[in-house]
């Protein structure tokens, strides 16, 4: 059975443990990452929050070496057998799906320390979303995710101050200052879903290129 790629450009791909049958994650892939994962025997996916395809472990080295791939009866949902590497989530744990519903409480604890497998960016970034999902948890992020107004005067407030401490204090106040700004600009992206992985990857695309062309380029686009 082949998959209809016209059709279904993005499916689910559900990640089981190969010995333990336990399950470790969802993810999706196109068919760029399908093939990726056909070719190199480890699985790609394409990351939704990314808008790319990423190898699963390529930053915290915890690669699936995939042992079988199935799909299911419709041709619209993949099953992948790997060996996990390390753990499947990014939070430590062995598997994503680490909180019951039913009993309200998480049931597995990290297993791994993760701090030194992601940047600093990312985890705070991470932790920005968890304060989004959660419910009933009193933290300042989660009252600027649930005060579109008020994280946008912050956003004003701190880019303000950033350029007051530039302009005449010391070294120390402007990194304490860009913390801040670089802190509720994750929050912003975070309220619209964008990963700042986008971030550096807009980057990327401008090495090279004259700021004054890529200036001129953007009031094209507009």
């Amino acid at each position: 059975m082949r998959i209809n790629w016209e059709k279904n450009r993005l499916l689910p791909a559900i990640a089981q443990d190969s010995k333990s049958n336990q399950v470790l994650m969802l993810a999706y892939m196109n068919e760029e990452a399908y093939n990726l994962t056909l070719e190199t025997g480890f699985a790609h996916y394409f990351s939704r929050s990314k808008q790319r395809i990423w190898k699963k472990g390529e930053s915290s080295g915890h690669t699936q070496k995939v042992v079988d791939l199935l799909i299911d009866c419709d041709a619209d949902t993949i099953l992948l057998k790997v060996e996990q590497k390390g753990v499947a989530c990014h939070t430590g744990r062995e598997s994503c799906f680490f909180t019951s519903v039913i009993q309200e409480q998480e049931v597995l604890k990290p297993t791994v320390d993760i701090d030194s497998k992601y940047s600093v960016v990312d985890r705070l970034y991470h932790t920005i979303l968890e304060r989004k999902m959660g419910e009933g948890k009193k933290s300042w992020t989660k009252k600027l995710l649930d005060d579109k107004e008020l994280l946008l005067s912050k956003i004003r407030e701190e880019a303000d101050e950033l350029c007051v401490a530039i302009d005449k204090e010391s070294d120390e106040q402007v990194i304490y200052e860009a913390a801040d700004l670089l802190y509720h600009s994750l929050v912003g992206l975070g309220l619209r879903d964008i990963s700042p992985d986008r971030v550096k990857q807009e980057l990327q695309r401008r090495f090279g290129v004259s700021g004054i062309v890529e200036k001129e380029s953007r009031k094209e686009k507009r």
